[in-house]
């Protein structure tokens, strides 16, 4: 009797929990978190200058795992020049994520040095056309610095972003400066 009991209450609670949950996804999915950057899906190509010298890059943007995170993958290439006179590939990916808590976009960015950074996104200093992300925490990196990435969105086939770093409390200098164009 009390097995039987116990098996209606849970076919109860569960009849009872189903629709709340549903109406909780329903209203998750009417809001798009990914509004802002849901422009970026898809496949870049640009030119990037900076300290690292003049380059190419070539990066990508989709989303994974039922759209709770949107992946990059990075490839920046500099040929041997002046500013850099072996060259170098530098490649990163990265995810960005939404913190429900904070109600924010989180960006983790894993380099192939073994940096690692987490920004969080500035409201403040962000706009719909622009988005300011800001270190919060930098893996491998001395503990004085700080980092800065700014995306632009010129058109819905354009953008622009900047890299920036500051060190010892120091004011941001930029590091390097990439244009893209979506990829056809």
């Amino acid at each position: 009797m009390k097995r039987g009991f116990l098996i209606c209450i849970c076919v109860l609670v569960l009849g009872i929990a189903s629709p709340f949950d549903a109406a909780a996804q329903n209203a998750e999915h009417q809001t798009d978190m990914w509004a802002a950057l849901r422009s970026l899906q898809g496949q870049w190509q640009g030119q990037s200058a900076g300290q690292p010298g003049e380059g190419s890059v070539v990066r990508q943007y989709e989303f994974i795992l039922s759209e709770r995170f949107l992946h990059e993958r990075n490839t920046s290439t500099y040929p041997p020049q002046e500013k850099n006179k072996k060259g170098e590939v530098h490649q990163h990916w990265s995810l960005f994520s939404f913190d429900k808590k904070r109600k924010t976009i989180i960006f983790r960015q894993f380099h192939q040095e073994s940096f690692v950074v987490t920004y969080a996104l500035n409201s403040a200093l962000s706009s719909a056309r622009k988005w300011v992300f800001e270190s919060e925490q930098m893996e491998n990196v001395p503990s004085t610095w700080k980092a800065r990435e700014t995306y632009e969105l010129i058109s819905e086939n354009e953008f622009v972003e900047t890299f920036e770093l500051a060190q010892d409390g120091q004011s941001f200098a930029v590091y390097s400066r990439a244009q893209f164009q979506r990829a056809q």
